[in-house]
């Protein structure tokens, strides 16, 4: 009784982090004025992403990653009836691959870590590291809960320092309930390191949902 009241307790703190941190993203002036967005459909340890994705598939053209082989696609969400599970358990569009990397000015990227310098830890599979030097000129922001605010995530060597435009935002998420440990072997659909310095959507929400920028805070 005791661990199903400590699991409610954390599942619904988790709701309202995920519920701050998503509305600080969607006051962000990157935000406000992208018309083509890249999001990521979330797992159950992530930030909840997927009220936020249909609500704003109305307004804005919303991208949504697939995992093919050892690449990310990507692909228009078209809405949830248009959505299968694909790799590693995840909801992924159905439609056609996007591939216009120059129209997309916002993306959203989840990671297991972040630190104030940009820098991301991801799931080990290298998939971010692959896809986001494809698309420099976005506005990048990493969404994560205020737990995953490290004071250093490991930066290889060879990674350079990232340009204003090119920085990535880090935005906190709680990871309770993670189905990554199933994720963590199963979404690992993320890279390990990561330079990420734009803004961290959960700093600036609140102090019990913080965030990591390196661009401007949300």
């Amino acid at each position: 009784m005791a661990s199903l009241k400590i699991r409610h307790a954390s599942s619904t703190l988790q709701k309202l982090q995920s519920a701050k941190i998503v509305a600080a993203l969607e006051a962000h002036p990157a935000f406000r004025a992208a018309t083509t967005v890249l999001l990521y459909h979330s797992l159950k340890d992530e930030v909840d992403t997927h009220t936020f994705i249909r609500k704003w598939s109305n307004e804005k053209r919303i991208l949504l990653p697939v995992v093919v082989g050892d690449e990310l696609e990507l692909r228009l969400y078209t809405g949830p009836e248009d959505m299968a599970t694909g790799t590693y358990g995840i909801e992924e569009p159905v439609g056609e691959t996007f591939t216009d990397y120059a129209d997309i000015d916002f993306i959203a990227v989840p990671g297991v870590a972040f630190d104030r310098k940009g820098n991301r830890l991801g799931r080990g599979k290298g998939y971010y590291d692959r896809l986001l030097p494809r698309i420099p000129a976005a506005y990048k922001a990493g969404i994560c809960f205020p737990f995953q605010i490290a004071e250093e995530v490991p930066a290889e060597d060879e990674v350079t320092e990232p340009s204003e435009e090119d920085k990535e935002d880090t935005a906190e998420e709680p990871a309770e309930d993670k189905p990554e440990e199933d994720a963590s072997e199963d979404k690992d659909s993320e890279d390990s390191n990561e330079d990420v310095s734009e803004d961290t959507a959960a700093d600036d929400v609140a102090e019990d949902t913080e965030a990591t920028e390196t661009e401007g805070e949300i």
